[in-house]
């Protein structure tokens, strides 16, 4: 679908007003064209004996492009634009989620039963079974999406206000694919005692908590802290999330190479938090050679320059050949690369370097280190970008499974479950599955679940 595969561009709903004659929806179609405007759905809205009115969504790269595009059709002779809405924007309006009652109030029975004087009961109960909470209140199937804007897609530090519309795009994909309730939280605070202190007093209001959109390391001292003084999960999407479906993608993607965990080297270019936390959860599946760099390029044990305490920690169990170099220098020979970065930072050049039928996801956001076509055609066996492979598939699952259980924190064996039901349930030809296919999200959950252990109450 067009919102999908152009989800990098920006979206406008443009009202044309064009001749009605014979190929004059062609002339303005191949204008667009060849100012390098990709089409969507075309509407016809109004005819009148001289004019046919139709409506076209369109895909521009950005504001300066929709503007030399606009300006080539205004130079076509008998073509009127006369409506410009911003579709994304429309959309949003008012916000994309709101709270709602899941009893009806339509008496004063009922206002009675749901409040006084029938609700003592309730509130007594509860007095004398806390665990009951989860069971007669919304505790056990309500989620904290925390954050601070400090690290958002592809966005960076941008904000806690302009980061809700993707806090509320979470608690859409949460609500939709593994109903669950989520109460967006913007902590406007860079300071790790202020934002722990904040949640830990509001824990007990949620089943779980994410963490959403912390730049690293912060969100590494938060999750940590934060965990040890609650008894709910602590959940970081962008370490959680992101390693888990990295993971489930490979398993699938080396069944189809033919292809060895313990035997492939994989590069990681990006050591915030989703860089990291793969390495890690790669390390405990079985991978052997990971290599991991950023900006200053590949990291190792002994690096003095750009390095803090988790970027030490990590490199002390991976590049046991200590590598060093920019990420161009460490391509060569790798099986596998995972892009968790910036656009632009892989070439076709590099591609070829790898070894036969090499693997890529690159996931930077909206735009990858290397478009999927470019990597295939220099050779690459597999290449998928962060539309794709992307932590929606494995997060509303894990949630639901953990909530279910009454998880006290996410463990690694509850990844490892998540990824391989991810790896099972994609067709023979493919890396993951739909992601729009509720079921993978339930299969998930039972799968994380039966994965708890010891870790329900």
């Amino acid at each position: 679908m067009p919102e999908e595969k152009y989800s990098h561009k920006i979206v406008k709903k443009i009202r044309f007003r064009i001749p009605d004659v014979p190929g004059a929806l062609g002339t303005l179609a191949l204008t667009l064209g060849m100012e390098g405007v990709t089409l969507g759905d075309i509407t016809k809205i109004h005819l009148t004996s001289n004019y046919v009115v139709r409506e076209i969504i369109a895909f521009f790269d950005d504001e300066k492009h929709f503007l030399e595009a606009i300006a080539a059709v205004k130079k076509l002779k008998g073509y009127r634009i006369l409506n410009i809405q911003d579709e994304v924007l429309n959309l949003h309006k008012g916000g994309k989620i709101e709270v709602r009652p899941r009893v009806k109030v339509d008496t004063l029975n009922d206002l009675r039963m749901i409040y006084t004087p029938g609700v003592a009961q309730v509130c007594n109960y509860i007095v004398s079974n806390p665990a009951a909470a989860r069971k007669y209140t919304s505790i056990g199937n309500t989620v904290c999406i925390a954050t601070n804007g400090s690290a958002v897609l592809g966005l960076g530090d941008i904000g806690v206000l302009a980061a809700m519309p993707v806090m509320e795009g979470k608690s859409i994909i949460l609500y939709k694919m593994a109903n669950v309730s989520c109460v967006p939280l913007l902590l406007k605070s860079d300071n790790a005692d202020e934002i722990v202190n904040a949640l830990t007093c509001i824990a007990e209001t949620f089943g779980i908590i994410m963490i959403e959109d912390v730049k690293a390391p912060l969100c590494f001292e938060i999750e940590q802290r934060l965990q040890k003084k609650v008894k709910v999960p602590v959940f970081h999407d962008d370490q959680h999330g992101t390693a888990t479906v990295i993971l489930g993608a490979l398993i699938k993607a080396l069944k189809i190479t033919k292809k060895r965990k313990e035997k492939v080297s994989v590069v990681i270019n990006g050591a915030g938090a989703a860089g990291i936390a793969a390495a890690k959860l790669l390390l405990g599946y079985g991978f052997k050679d990971i290599v991991l760099c950023d900006r200053a390029g590949a990291i190792y044990e002994g690096r003095t320059g750009d390095m803090n305490d988790y970027k030490k920690e990590i490199a002390c169990i991976t590049n046991k050949r200590r590598e060093k170099g920019s990420l161009k220098d460490v391509f060569p020979g790798k099986d596998v690369f995972i892009g968790l970065s910036a656009p632009g930072l892989v070439t076709k050049d590099m591609v070829k370097t790898m070894n036969k039928s090499p693997i890529l996801f690159a996931m930077a956001n909206p735009i990858p280190e290397i478009w999927p076509k470019d990597a295939q055609e220099a050779g690459a066996a597999i290449a998928l970008d962060g539309r794709t492979v992307n932590n929606a598939l494995v997060f509303p699952g894990i949630i639901r499974g953990a909530l279910d259980a009454q998880a006290r924190e996410i463990t690694t064996d509850m990844k490892f479950s998540a990824a391989e039901t991810i790896a099972s349930l994609s067709g023979k030809n493919e890396v993951v599955p739909n992601f729009m296919n509720v079921d993978v999200h339930k299969s998930v959950a039972r799968a994380v679940f039966f994965a708890t252990g010891s870790s329900r109450h």
